[in-house]
């Protein structure tokens, strides 16, 4: 049985993402760091998260990687069912 050969996919990215299986902590309007969520990779100019429950998410957060930790703020560029695409402000 003949395979079709599948086109090669343009990558987009430039920086190199890192896959981490870790817990990060995402805060809402402002508030303290208090909805755990999953960190799927991450890279310098930002990460994909997943949430396990539902959370009204907004188009912008700030993330922690430890609890109760400096925070990173960030915009929501993709969402497909509970996983996030973040990009990383300054």
């Amino acid at each position: 049985m003949d395979k079709k050969a599948r086109p090669k996919l343009k990558v987009k990215r430039q920086q190199v993402r890192r896959r981490r299986h870790q817990s990060a902590w995402i805060t809402l309007d402002g508030g303290p760091a208090n909805c755990e969520c999953g960190l799927e990779d991450v890279a310098p100019s930002g990460a994909k998260i997943t949430v396990d429950r539902v959370v009204e998410i907004g188009s912008r957060l700030d993330i922690a990687f430890v609890p109760r930790g400096a925070t990173r703020p960030c915009e929501v560029v993709w969402r497909r069912g509970n996983t996030l695409g973040l990009r990383f402000i300054s």
